[in-house]
């Protein structure tokens, strides 16, 4: 992770992350029609089976044991989900709610998300995880293909609607 970065969970229902996720609703409004927009609202983020991570910069002016975190800058989410016909009964981990703040992508921190929600996962002793992202999202379909996720066919109930790519990794310690 960059070490001018601190990941770590916290709740979605702050001003400022709320903030990054509207951004993030506005960008997927601009590229698709809200019918193809998946979108897991704050309330949901807050649920017990969702697992919801902020990415901070590191405060230079903390010290020892203190938490060091400032603005916010990412965000990211995975969904605990039950086994289904599409992962052959396997339980999963679903991707949700990536973002970095434009002024701060280049700089691997949306790898570093993806890394600590796979991290994530293990820790919960789940070995899948599973997403949907939308095909005119050139840089996150980039991101998710560098960290070895893979196309793959539909799951969760998402429709094959032509907007959407799925794509899954199998997780190993």
């Amino acid at each position: 992770m960059p070490s001018d970065f601190l990941i770590r969970r916290e709740r979605p229902d702050q001003p400022e992350v709320m903030a990054l996720l509207r951004s993030l609703d506005d960008y997927l409004g601009a590229l698709y029609p809200p019918e193809a927009n998946h979108i897991m609202d704050v309330a949901s983020l807050g649920a017990p089976e969702v697992r919801f991570l902020v990415a901070r910069e590191a405060d230079a002016q903390a010290g020892p044991g203190d938490a060091g975190a400032g603005r916010a800058v990412g965000t990211a989410a995975v969904r605990l989900m039950p086994g289904e016909e599409a992962t052959g009964g396997e339980r999963y981990g679903e991707v949700k709610r990536m973002y970095v703040a434009p002024a701060q992508r280049g700089r691997r921190l949306g790898a570093a998300l993806v890394a600590e929600l796979e991290a994530t996962l293990l820790d919960e002793g789940v070995g899948l995880a599973l997403l949907e992202t939308g095909r005119d999202q050139t840089e996150a379909v980039r991101l998710y293909e560098r960290c070895g996720y893979r196309e793959r066919g539909p799951f969760g109930g998402y429709p094959d609607n032509g907007l959407s790519v799925f794509y899954g990794r199998r997780l190993s310690p």
